[in-house]
């Protein structure tokens, strides 16, 4: 081939490109474009997507949990959240139209909860802060518990099972009949066995136990001291109970009894274990409600708990796989705010 030739097919090829872009972003925007939004009690997280499943802009916003922050903060923090998706994903000015949205919110599960995230969808249509044009009718509007986006972002699919534990925890599954079950998310005094403030509570009782003489010798005393500049374990109280400490402080302490724990100290290990057992037997719950113990499906585990050091995803592994074989347990693949979007957009399909 001469170089004018090779010029030649070199052009033609980046033609075929150019018209494959276009053909995409013709679809795009006949479909219109769409909103997956991940809102929990730290932050939210909003995701642009087009037809083709290209995400076109990320933004982010502070907590949207409205049982934890209130009504208009969470409002508030989905704006921001949208607006910094939008205006940084697209380089046009005007207005985007959105054809359908999905609101992944932790704390939604009753029907009043539906009903005030309703209310929040409808501000969001009449808010002038957002460059939006909005083509919403209630099916195209999807609203549901964080769970639900973490395991379609974590599997890629609506089907399977999603084992979280972070601050706190939750098991969520979905069938293919649409079944769905959940276990756990009850918050820090209900629930969030698994989770890593229910993790640090055991290991500071479990030290003041042992200062005590009622458990055994367990280094996590020195270890608490050491990382909170302590003179005495005694004066955690003063720092548990007078600093004002919430969930998320006490929750930060949870790698203090993993790194005992893998360190071989028997009483921070049997924390671990007594975790694991808790979301082993929370995930078993699901699956013998919503599947066949031959069914064959995916077990996303998401939340910092599972980067510990102490091999607390390789004990679950070995637990769920010694009785459901068929089962893969897996890394979330994206994020939930992308399975949000996943969802949004099915709507349009």
């Amino acid at each position: 081939m001469t170089n004018r030739q090779g010029a030649k097919e070199a052009k033609r090829r980046e033609e075929r490109k150019e018209r494959k872009r276009e053909e995409g972003f013709r679809k795009s925007f006949f479909m219109g474009y769409v909103l997956g939004i991940d809102g929990g009690g730290s932050k939210t997280v909003c995701v642009l997507m087009d037809g083709e499943r290209r995400v076109l802009g990320c933004g982010y916003g502070g907590a949207s949990n409205y049982q934890c922050v209130g009504v208009n903060a969470a409002r508030d923090a989905i704006v921001s959240a949208i607006f910094m998706a939008v205006s940084g994903g697209l380089k046009f000015t005007g207005k985007i139209t959105i054809s359908a949205i999905c609101l992944g919110l932790a704390g939604v599960g009753r029907p009043h909860d539906f009903e005030v995230v309703k209310s929040i969808v409808k501000y969001l249509e009449s808010c002038d802060l957002l460059p939006i044009s909005w083509e919403l009718q209630e099916n195209n509007i999807v609203i549901c518990n964080d769970a639900l986006v973490a395991l379609v972002g974590g599997v890629g699919d609506d089907v399977g099972i999603v084992v979280a534990a972070g601050t706190g925890s939750i098991v969520f599954g979905r069938n293919h009949q649409g079944v769905t079950k959940r276990v756990g998310g009850w918050g820090y005094i209900l629930g969030d066995e698994g989770g890593a403030y229910k993790i640090a509570v055991a290991g500071m009782q479990a030290a003041m136990k042992s200062y005590d003489g009622r458990e055994i010798s367990t280094r996590l005393i020195e270890d608490f001291k050491q990382y909170l500049s302590l003179e005495s374990i005694e004066n955690l109280l003063e720092i548990v109970y007078r600093h004002g400490w919430g969930v998320k402080d006490v929750a930060a302490l949870a790698p203090i009894v993993d790194n005992a724990a893998a360190s071989g100290d028997e009483v921070a290990n049997n924390i671990i274990s007594d975790a694991v057992q808790d979301l082993v037997d929370a995930t078993f719950t699901v699956v013998k409600a919503i599947f066949n113990t031959s069914d064959a499906f995916e077990i996303v585990t998401t939340g910092s708990v599972w980067l510990g050091k102490s091999k607390i995803r390789e004990r679950f592994t070995q637990a769920i796989l010694k009785n459901l074989s068929s089962v893969k347990i897996i890394l979330p693949k994206s994020e939930p705010a992308y399975g949000a979007a996943l969802l949004a957009l099915k709507k349009l399909s």
